[in-house]
């Protein structure tokens, strides 16, 4: 059992462990891959109980096992309710006394089964030639609404889908066509002929409905769907990409569904040119709350929470003059009281609104929160992370007090661990505007003597490194070695307002080169960084910015380029070119000097500081070229280069001994140059 009573420290990083036993092991990325991941959080009906995932890795077989956990809340007692590793998204059914999930337990395409709390083997529900995801509890308990993708050309046959499935996989050909300007996203295609679709299974007759027999489209583009089904069981609110073929664009809407099997459905948020996200009903169903943006071409531009009242078919934004970008919005039992997150200077906060709209109250701002739920009148339940502990899950009272820790999944690992100290910072950058940044110190920091600095620099651009605990750049596996750390969240970042993220709009580079640079001369006056060594990291549009700074300094003694942007030109080949001209300025057939004004291609001539480039094949959202081609011309130029390539990784280096493997390779870079 665990419990734990917390005291908060706010203003600074928060350490949300007591360490007890002697910590005298270095982190390494083994370490990383033997910590347990916290996911897929929900609560029972009554709110005494919860479910949630625990993922953990098998290293030397290169994969991880997923099962499934039931918390008492009050008491924190856990035990684990599934053993086949192959489990994940638990809903407990309206009375509380079943748990359904996802499994491919069965070494197929992940189905639906259904276990008693009373005890005995979970059953399989639904046995389809697809995969199935998303899964949601109708409110009378005997149906459950689930996602899959079909071939449309099915029509209704799930016989008939399995043939063509099996049909597909006969073919010889492997050459795929389109005429669509997206065409594949992220490190799938698009041109298989599959689309999204939401189904009903009732839990008697195992028989499966498509609620959606004339739609042809997808919901998102990185998988799962967002949907809710109101309290009298009729119609689901769902968020689904509103734009046809060749998807020049995206715009998500939400579409009110009938659940009857007849696919009628209406656009609620048409007017709306931007994306309308995540429906909610209220707990009366009387209205749906969504999310909005206004800006179709700022894919980080804030999202609003809008009521939409469905007696009266009018919408009407409640924060629209709060400067946050709102998520996982819940209402309170009553409904008069809605509870959400937001990102805020480098935190990801919970605060609450009343549903008319008004002032917004601010519950907990420490670190990054999410998987908000609402336990009873008074109280929540979310998980919650830092830069110094991986998630847990936690309960708060609505006003802010009381914290409960509740699980403490890598305790034992954790105790063993040399963590240094992480100091929260403020500094004036481009435009003597106020940058944060978090400063990560190696352990056994003696500030007498001279280390050498890591810049760390977030993708995106809007993003940020904030006070999370990450598992691909965790900032103290990068200090571990003797190296202080920073992560500025430079003008672009968000977290800091909408003004602030959208201030590098056309022009990428200049503003957080010349913070990043700043953020680097900060360090320096301090006294205890020894200017001869120094290198900066970074990832996607980190790695671009890792690339324009070789560019134009020499001051860094080793460069790491993960997945950068290199060439504009060659952006307008991954899979979402649709707005890189408002984000660049301008393209290869108009405004052509604006476009390579912030282009790092254009600066070759000035290279001269090592550079590691890494990058996945499987990354269409910066095509592989980039790293091709930037370490051709590197060597080219007889310069010091090493390229680290993975023909089976994305954007992101995913499989823990590729990951271990990328961790060496990072040490052994900066080792050479820094030591």
């Amino acid at each position: 059992m665990y419990r734990f009573f917390l005291i908060l420290l706010f203003g600074v990083i928060s350490v949300f462990t007591s360490r007890t036993f002697a910590q005298n092991e270095t982190f390494t990325s083994t370490h990383l891959w033997q910590m347990k991941r916290l996911a897929a959080v929900e609560v029972s009906p009554d709110g005494k109980q919860a479910v949630f995932t625990l993922t953990s890795y098998n290293i030397d077989e290169d994969k991880g096992t997923t099962d499934i956990f039931l918390m008492d809340i009050q008491t924190g007692d856990q035990r684990q309710i599934t053993f086949t590793g192959k489990e994940s998204n638990p809903v407990f059914s309206p009375d509380g006394k079943n748990i359904a999930f996802i499994s491919r337990r069965h070494d197929g395409p992940a189905q639906i089964y259904l276990l008693s709390l009373n005890g005995g083997e979970a059953q399989k529900i639904t046995d389809l030639p697809v995969g199935v995801y998303s899964i949601k509890w109708f409110p009378d308990g005997k149906q459950i609404a689930f996602g899959a993708n079909v071939l449309p050309e099915y029509e209704g046959d799930f016989a008939k889908l399995k043939t063509m499935i099996d049909e597909k996989k006969k073919l010889k050909v492997t050459a795929k066509t389109t005429e669509n300007a997206m065409f594949r996203y992220w490190d799938r295609w698009l041109t298989d002929g599959y689309y999204s679709r939401l189904f009903v299974v009732e839990l008697a007759t195992k028989k499966v409905t498509d609620l959606m027999p004339l739609t042809n489209n997808y919901f998102n583009m990185m998988g799962g769907v967002s949907f809710d089904i109101s309290p009298d069981g009729k119609r689901i609110a769902v968020s689904m990409n509103n734009t046809q073929p060749p998807y020049e664009e995206l715009n998500e809407d939400v579409f009110l569904l009938q659940t009857d099997g007849s696919g009628k459905m209406i656009n609620l948020t048409e007017d709306n040119k931007a994306s309308d996200t995540n429906p909610v009903f209220s707990p009366d169903g009387k209205n749906i709350l969504y999310g909005k943006q206004t800006i179709s071409h700022f894919y980080a531009d804030k999202v609003q929470m809008v009521v939409y009242d469905l007696q009266r078919s009018s919408a009407r934004s409640i924060t629209e003059k709060i400067d946050l970008s709102c998520e996982g919005w819940q209402w309170s039992a009553d409904g008069k009281t809605i509870y959400f997150g937001a990102e805020l200077n480098a935190c990801n906060a919970i605060f609450s609104i009343p549903f008319t709209g008004g002032k917004h109250n601010t519950i907990f701002t420490s670190g990054t929160n999410s998987n908000l739920l609402v336990l009873n009148p008074n109280s929540l339940l979310f998980t919650h992370n830092n830069l110094n502990k991986p998630t847990d899950i936690y309960a708060i009272q609505t006003d802010g007090k009381t914290l409960r820790q509740l699980t403490d999944v890598n305790k034992e690992l954790l105790a063993k661990l040399n963590f240094g100290r992480v100091e929260n910072i403020t500094y004036k950058g481009a435009n003597d505007a106020d940058i944060q940044m978090f400063a990560i110190y190696p352990p056994d920091f003696d500030p007498s003597k001279k280390y050498p600095l890591v810049v760390m620099i977030h993708g995106g651009p809007h993003g940020t490194f904030g006070d999370n605990w990450h598992y691909r750049w965790n900032a103290h596996l990068f200090a571990a070695p003797g190296y202080v750390v920073i992560t500025p969240n430079f003008h672009g970042s968000t977290s800091f307002g909408q003004d602030f993220a959208i201030s590098i709009h056309g022009e990428h580079a200049f503003k957080p080169f010349e913070d990043i640079m700043k953020a680097t001369d900060y360090m320096l006056a301090r006294g205890f960084i020894d200017e001869n060594r120094l290198a900066a990291a970074g990832g996607s549009y980190g790695g671009y910015m890792v690339t324009w700074i070789a560019g134009h300094t020499d001051r860094f003694a080793a460069l790491v380029n993960h997945a950068g942007v290199y060439d504009h030109q060659l952006q307008f080949a991954s899979d979402h070119a649709g707005n890189r001209e408002y984000q660049y300025g301008g393209t290869p057939w108009k405004d052509f000097d604006v476009l390579h004004k912030n282009n790092p291609s254009q600066f070759a001539h000035n290279f001269k500081s090592p550079m590691m480039i890494m990058h996945g094949e499987l990354d269409y959202r910066v095509p592989v070229a980039h790293a091709f081609l930037i370490y051709g011309i590197y060597k080219g130029m007889g310069l010091d280069a090493r390229l680290v390539y993975f023909p089976d990784e994305n954007h992101w280096i995913l499989k823990p001994q590729n990951s271990i493997f990328w961790y060496k390779e990072l040490h052994d870079w900066f080792e050479r140059y820094l030591k």
